[in-house]
């Protein structure tokens, strides 16, 4: 099983692609520190993702894929993975089974059973976890979740775009919903793709950096202005983490006829009066279309924050609640990736 991975992934990818996950395995797989653990990680299954699995695999886990309505998957890979020999299971099927730790995301598997917690890798899932009191590490806190949004999934989106068809931005007026870790990258790439960018936020949410690169920033709460700058708009990107978003602040009406409307997060944050015919891929999460949603080079450090999680569940005294990372975690991860990775320089530029 191991051999097929590892060979299924050295085909495609250079080592300087993941230097945080190699790093992990090659740790692991001397310590094996998840020995006999129980594992199901669900993170949206992909070409790149197997990187990730060669970690848990080596640290001696007993690894089960977890798939979701939620969440995009290729199919090709979770037949490859079949075929390979890993279990593949459903979050809605029944009956439900228990693990000792689930690397979940979304929180696609909240209702099932984590003796020793849950590790969560997407903003969308927090608010759910952190209302439960169960043990939850959150990594998608800290600053290892900016490479994977600023860099990975805003340069994601204009990638995605392009294979649309839609790879001309300079002079396009561009309006983004949300000025978070994801809206923000989209806003670094639109920069520099000339676009006329306006962000739809809470104004105070906006970093500074991010200001000199927005021609207009709009409050949310101002139905007038958002409809204004919406019926000019060339193209209008939602990455808020709010369900409906903009069915919140405007009118359908209000959206120009010939804007292209994509959503980048995991809910539909356009809202239900927006017909999913009217949203790119049909309201679903936009660079899901790529065969490689999220680079690895922009993704491995934040999976492997996400594998080591799991360790921190099992040696930790907390009985519930949210557990961030720690520093020291966080530096390790970034201090390799800088060191030997091909997105080393970009890494350092953002942190």
């Amino acid at each position: 099983m191991y051999e097929k991975l590892e060979r299924a992934v050295a085909e495609v990818y250079a080592p300087a692609e993941y230097p945080a996950l190699r790093w992990q395995t090659e740790m692991w797989s001397a310590g094996r520190p998840l020995e006999g653990v129980e594992l199901l990680d669900a993170t949206p299954v992909y070409r790149n993702t197997m990187a990730k699995y060669l970690a848990l695999l080596a640290a001696g886990a007993h690894l089960t894929i977890g798939l979701s309505r939620v969440m995009a998957h290729d199919r090709r890979i979770v037949r490859f993975l079949r075929e390979a020999g890993l279990e593949v299971c459903m979050a809605e099927e029944s009956p439900r089974r228990s693990f000792d730790v689930i690397l979940d995301c979304a929180a696609s598997f909240a209702a099932w059973e984590a003796r020793s917690g849950y590790v969560e890798l997407t903003r969308s899932g927090v608010e759910r976890y952190a209302q439960s009191g169960r043990p939850v590490y959150m990594a998608d806190s800290g600053q290892i979740k900016q490479i994977e949004t600023l860099l990975g999934t805003g340069e994601s989106f204009f990638r995605a775009m392009a294979a649309l068809g839609y790879a001309e931005w300079n002079g396009r007026k561009l309006v983004v919903f949300g000025s978070g870790k994801v809206g923000s990258g989209i806003l670094l790439y639109a920069h520099r793709r000339g676009a006329i960018v306006t962000v739809v936020t809470d104004p105070r949410t906006l970093s500074e950096r991010f200001v000199p690169m927005v021609d207009r920033v709009v409050d949310f709460r101002d139905r007038t202005a958002v409809e204004e700058v919406l019926r000019s708009a060339d193209a209008v990107v939602t990455a808020t983490g709010v369900v409906g978003a903009v069915q919140h602040c405007c009118a359908p009406s209000a959206v120009a006829e010939r804007a292209l409307l994509a959503n980048m997060g995991v809910e539909d944050e356009f809202g239900p009066d927006f017909p999913a015919s009217r949203v790119l891929n049909g309201k679903g999460t936009l660079n899901f279309i790529l065969e490689e949603p999220t680079h690895l080079k922009y993704i491995d450090a934040t999976m492997a924050l996400h594998n080591a999680g799991a360790l921190r569940l099992l040696s930790s005294s907390d009985v519930g609640g949210v557990i961030l990372p720690s520093a020291e975690e966080e530096s390790a991860l970034l201090e390799v990736s800088v060191r030997n990775g091909t997105a080393g320089e970009e890494i350092a530029m953002i942190l």
